[in-house]
């Protein structure tokens, strides 16, 4: 006998608040309410193979509005994944257990990305849904022909970067994306009318979208919406009607259900009110196996495309590409060569483009793109044509000034698998994508942001483009790989580390001006070290001189004026302090050694040099913000010259 779609729902209901109710935190609210659409999609829409969490060609599944968290464990649970467990959702939201407070990619596999951040997960689904349409350009229909689901609520749908992700997908109309509103009405304060009195439907229509609506809890009203978006080639907005906490009879339609436990007393009047009589946690045998039917077609689809895949003449290139594994070939070997024979003096923005040039050519999964600054951030070349709506198979995204759309969508592409995403800004505008940067470095994925014009070196712009604080606050992010090179080899070898690095995204911080060639061997990899020493001291060392990008070369100036004074002086290029924190006790110790004054010289704030000057060391740098000027002049101002510095490290030396 077939079961009613309700019971079904009920399942996600009662598991939803019993774990929030079990941890005393949490919230109801919006699984309650999205209960009906959720079970709509599993049972007649979304692909996917509970066995294989990872199957290149499953849809993907964003719920967007974390904070319902529940609705993806009871989902991901009852469709008959491994993990969570009901045991699991029992320790909902406490330590150890893979049911966050927030759904985390890192903790169970069938999470697509971290959401919580609202709108983040809406703006990374839109890179999904790139990824999707590129690979399928390149692979065809064959083994790559899936959609991009997204459950978002109110709040994804308020914040900023809602309107640059919308904006972005409108434009290159991707039609497999189709984002399912929670339009319940309620936030955390109490109505929206409260908040907010604009027309969404309109303003996604404005921007390219095709845009429906339904009664969230009637299935045949949900299916009608969804059939309507499948077959529209434009991406879509369905609004979906829904009560706030479905089912519990005093608090549902109220913001009280949005981020508390029910309490004991209504969720016995939930129970009674959908007719659940099952205890806590348990779910009855036929409401379970009507839920893993919904998997079992999945597996059937999963075994179809394998027939494909083992058949197809692109399998090995397909399974490579989805494999991640990316290493620099013969046209980058090529270009370290042709820095040794012929050290070009250029900006480092120039020498990643060079790099670039190399890469493209050597490796087909990366692609890139600006946030319109493409001619100041050198990050498209020869082997990147445009990516549009009319040639998925570009491998270069004009974002438009978009930086944290951009960002968040770079997370998306990197999440789905096949492209290794990168993407560029000026190093100041890090802050408009910090919050995506964030969760790159959090979900630990492979995103390269390459940030140029680094340091007041940009000249007249002024303050509001010049970087002060900028590398100091992303290197206290964790997990993320922030590199300032000092010319075009340190360039390349950051490159080749970033490319490298399966785990973590990285931060080229590049410069506007042209910077002197101080490397002239490329044997080995000597920026994978962090910090290096480039230069030894001639007389017995009193000093060492630390810097990093454009102020190396201005260390190696004032290590001549100091070797002049009979002072020996190391020269370390501080290319990173993440990687040179890794690094061994010991080789640390020889590189900073205890009877040497240390001098850090960096055109950024001073805070946080100290951990490697000690208290009696040296910090050359900027504690105010920039100015309009010439390069020459800013340095001059603000004492970042030779004979400005090496006076002061000669007082403290006692002459």
């Amino acid at each position: 006998m077939t079961l009613p779609e309700r019971q079904l729902a009920n399942a996600i209901r009662a598991l939803a608040m019993d774990a929030v109710q079990a941890a005393n935190s949490g919230h109801p609210g919006m699984p309650m309410g999205m209960a009906d659409v959720a079970t709509v999609l599993y049972s007649d829409y979304l692909k996917f193979d509970p066995t294989d969490p990872k199957w290149a060609d499953r849809d993907r599944f964003v719920l967007s509005a974390g904070h319902g968290s529940m609705l993806a464990y009871a989902t991901l649970n009852l469709a008959g994944y491994a993990r969570p467990t009901l045991d699991d959702i029992r320790n909902f939201r406490q330590l150890h257990s893979p049911c966050a407070g927030h759904p985390e990619n890192f903790e169970l596999e069938g999470v697509e990305t971290t959401t919580g951040p609202l709108g983040q997960g809406l703006a990374t689904a839109v890179g999904m849904a790139i990824a999707e349409r590129h690979l399928n350009a390149i692979y065809g229909d064959d083994l790559v022909d899936h959609r991009t689901y997204v459950i978002a609520g109110d709040g994804c749908l308020m914040e900023g970067i809602n309107h640059e992700a919308i904006g972005l997908a409108g434009h290159l109309q991707l039609g497999r994306l189709i984002v399912l509103w929670d339009d319940n009405k309620i936030t955390i304060d109490g109505s929206t009318d409260l908040s907010t009195s604009e027309d969404i439907g309109a303003r996604y229509a404005a921007t390219g979208w095709h845009v429906e609506s339904c009664d969230g809890h009637d299935p045949a009203d949900i299916r009608r919406a969804i059939d309507a978006a499948l077959t529209d080639n434009r991406p879509s907005l369905i609004a979906c009607r829904t009560i706030i906490g479905f089912g519990a009879p005093n608090k549902q339609g109220t913001s009280a259900t949005h981020g508390a436990p029910l309490g004991a007393d209504e969720i016995a009047a939930a129970r009674n009110e959908l007719g659940w009589t099952a205890e806590p946690f348990v779910i009855p045998a036929d409401i379970a196996s009507a839920w893993a039917a919904f998997g079992e077609k999945g597996k059937k689809l999963h075994a179809d495309w394998n027939d494909r895949l083992a058949t197809s003449e692109k399998k090995s290139d397909f399974e490579t590409r989805l494999s991640g594994k990316v290493v620099p070939g013969d046209a980058f070997k090529a270009y370290l060569d042709g820095l040794v024979a012929e050290p070009p003096k250029v900006a480092t923005r120039k020498a990643s483009e060079n790099t670039l040039t190399a890469l493209t050519a050597d490796i087909a999964s990366l692609v890139g793109g600006s946030a319109d600054l493409t001619g100041s951030n050198n990050t498209k070349t020869s082997s990147t044509k445009p990516l549009t709506k009319n040639d998925y198979s570009g491998r270069y995204i004009y974002y438009g000034i978009r930086e944290f759309g951009m960002a968040a969508a770079m997370n998306g592409m990197a999440l789905h698998g096949g492209v290794v995403p990168y993407g560029g800004t000026f190093l100041v505008f890090a802050d408009y994508c910090r919050a995506a940067i964030r969760l790159s470095a959090l979900q630990q994925q492979r995103v390269v942001y390459v940030m140029t014009h680094d340091s007041i070196g940009l000249g007249e712009d002024g303050p509001t483009h010049q970087p002060i604080e900028h590398l100091q606050s992303l290197r206290a992010m964790p997990n993320l790989l922030v590199m300032r090179p000092a010319d075009a080899v340190e360039t390349a070898e950051c490159w080749a580390l970033a490319l490298a690095q399966e785990n973590r995204p990285s931060l080229l911080a590049l410069t506007r001006q042209n910077l002197p060639p101080l490397r002239h061997d490329v044997t080995e990899n000597l920026c994978a070290k962090g910090g290096y020493r480039l230069r030894d001291a001639s007389a017995a060392r009193k000093v060492v001189l630390v810097a990093t990008g454009s102020e190396v070369s201005l260390a190696i100036e004032v290590a001549d004026k100091l070797e002049a004074a009979g002072r020996g002086t190391d020269v370390v290029s501080m290319v990173s302090t993440e990687l040179f924190d890794e690094q061994t006790a010991a080789y640390q110790a020889d590189i900073l050694p205890d009877d040497a004054l240390i001098v850090s010289i960096e055109a950024g704030t001073t805070f946080g040099w100290e951990r490697y000057t000690g208290h009696h060391g040296l910090r050359f740098g900027i504690d105010s913000f920039g100015a309009s000027a010439p390069i020459e002049d800013l340095f001059k101002h603000f004492g970042l010259t030779a004979d400005a510095i090496a006076p002061q490290i000669l007082a403290k030396l006692g002459n």
